[in-house]
């Protein structure tokens, strides 16, 4: 590829702009602590290795292969909606992951930065909404649509460039869904330990300098935002 390319932005939201993994962890212990010790510990470890993926499907795992009582619609319901009075308050008043809202604020009008996660879609748009963060971003997405699927129908409907986009996320969804989708990856460190190829943060400060080393290793030049 000649001339130097414009680098857009895909972020996941919990433990990468927002400092909020403790809260998901905390409703998964709160709802499973009945179930006893063992049970318990083997949600957490499923959750947490499991981070970017609907809490409906974590839920109906751990019922299903942990408690050995899979869970109807109905029940599956409920047990989301017990989630969510758990987990929004303390997620709108989470504290910024560093250096992500300076990010945001630099980077916003001169290139597209969307938001892809695993939480209910309705649910995501509501906590951005209420932490002031709606403006930043092109696309607010989230569940029941998996990732790669979101990427896809972005790169479409914007006529972008996969090797031109990057996302940054903390878990090993986020990294697989920017393989399969073709883009480059950043990790924000997080509790679980990425492949050994993934380029690793401790926060959000440095992005813009992490991927224009990026761009050099892949023979691409960056453009617009560098520091």
């Amino acid at each position: 590829m000649s001339g130097s390319e414009k680098v857009n932005w895909f972020f996941d939201f919990d433990g990468v702009l927002v400092d909020s993994v403790s809260v998901k962890t905390e409703a998964f212990r709160t709802l499973f602590d009945p179930y006893g010790s063992e049970i318990l510990a083997q949600v957490l470890e499923h959750h947490r290795l499991n981070g970017g993926i609907s809490r409906i499907d974590k839920i109906q795992y751990a019922h299903t292969h942990f408690v050995g009582t899979p869970l109807s619609e109905i029940e599956l319901a409920n047990w989301g909606r017990k989630y969510s009075e758990l987990v929004v308050d303390r997620v709108i008043n989470a504290p910024w992951i560093k250096g992500a809202q300076e990010f945001l604020v630099e980077m916003q009008g001169c290139c597209r930065i969307f938001l892809i996660s695993g939480t209910p879609e309705n649910e995501l748009k509501q906590v951005v909404e209420a932490r002031g963060m709606t403006h930043y971003f092109d696309e607010i997405l989230g569940s029941p649509i998996q990732k790669p699927a979101h990427i896809r129908a972005l790169l479409s409907d914007y006529q972008l460039h996969s090797h031109s986009c990057v996302f940054v996320g903390d878990a090993l969804t986020d990294y697989y869904a920017a393989r399969e989708t073709g883009l480059h990856f950043l990790g924000i460190q997080g509790d679980v330990e990425l492949p050994e190829d993934a380029r690793m943060l401790p926060d959000c400060n440095g992005l813009q300098r992490a991927v224009a080393e990026l761009f050099t290793d892949s023979g691409l030049e960056m453009r617009g935002g560098s520091e």
